[in-house]
């Protein structure tokens, strides 16, 4: 059975313009604490890195409002990740990095290892730039964890000096649904992508989207805890549960929209992957105000930041109003 959906034609014509960017300035770049596998909280710089848009457009996908249209000039990501070092040092701790980060993560709103995103001749640059940091942390597409691009990915695992671990967006276990986001990526080649990486003894950090386009709302915490089984099963070692956002374009312009989710089912799902003991599971948390639709939001968000830092799961937070809709 094969299952069709927005093409690349679709997502261009409903998108907003792009934000402008300076290719040798990361667009962003900030701190995070998450628990490493023995619960160990690690302060963590995440750095966002400017360089040319991914050649995959998935419907739900926002983030290329901060990409270019080129590929940047070599030299240019090197010199946004020592730019944005050099933004977090603390004036107080002596040009130290403040806090003291063990974990960095380089993302880049597509694959690290695209040569047409991050040329290939500034990896051992950006190893020297992240010497520092114990673990580094990348994305990609499966597309390029095989042939050329997958030597490219030990070779940068062999010359970085911290543990590489990689970041893949399943998005979803239903094979209907993830053939209809235009991501050109089956269950089959995300499972070639895993073997590939614990072959060569890189980690697997897997997301995960609460609710994508396709997927009957009443579904969604069902397909995202059978995708947490997924990616356990294919060896990650983290799993981080995004709500679905809107405001891309495309999304908007779909027939059926997707529904955004409650934080009440992203609280199900993390209670859910927590529970399972296998790995940690992490709610995204960024822009989550906009899924605020209840009094009791706040606490629910605080609630899901304990989970992510605890990796325990607290007294539920009992709400009339939630109740009733759920």
């Amino acid at each position: 059975m094969r299952w069709r959906g927005p093409d690349d034609l679709f997502v261009l014509q409903h998108r907003p313009p792009k934000a402008p960017l300076d290719p040798y300035r990361a667009y962003s770049a900030v701190w995070e604490e998450e628990p490493d596998a023995s619960g160990v909280l690690r302060p963590t710089l995440a750095v966002f890195l400017t360089n040319r848009e991914c050649p995959f457009r998935c419907v739900m996908c926002d983030l290329w409002v901060h990409t270019l249209d080129e590929t940047v000039p070599r030299g240019a990501i090197p010199a946004q990740i020592r730019g944005a070092l050099a933004e977090v040092r603390g004036p107080r701790s002596g040009g130290a990095l403040a806090p003291q980060a063990s974990q960095i993560k380089l993302y880049n709103a597509g694959s690290f290892f695209d040569p047409r995103a991050i040329p290939s001749e500034d990896d051992d640059e950006i190893a020297r730039a992240v010497e520092g940091f114990s673990r580094v942390i990348v994305e990609t597409h499966p597309a390029f964890l095989t042939g050329a691009h997958g030597d490219r990915c030990v070779r940068f695992r062999d010359a970085i000096a911290g543990r590489l671990e990689v970041a893949v967006g399943l998005e979803t276990a239903h094979p209907g649904v993830l053939a209809r986001l235009n991501k050109r990526m089956t269950l089959e080649s995300f499972g070639r992508a895993a073997d590939f990486l614990a072959a060569h003894d890189i980690d697997l950090r897997v997301f995960i989207l609460l609710n994508p386009p396709f997927l009957r709302p009443e579904e969604g915490v069902e397909w995202a805890c059978r995708s947490l089984d997924l990616a356990a099963e294919h060896g990650a070692t983290v799993c981080s549960v995004i709500p679905t956002r809107g405001g891309n374009g495309a999304m908007e312009a779909l027939g059926e929209p997707a529904q955004p989710p409650r934080l009440t089912a992203l609280e199900a799902v993390i209670e859910y992957g927590i529970s399972r003991s296998v790995g940690r599971v992490f709610a995204d948390l960024w822009d989550l105000q906009r899924f605020y639709e209840c009094a009791c939001s706040p606490a629910r968000a605080e609630r899901l930041r304990v989970m992510n830092l605890t990796q325990r799961v607290p007294p539920p937070l009992a709400c009339v109003e939630c109740l009733s809709n759920s």
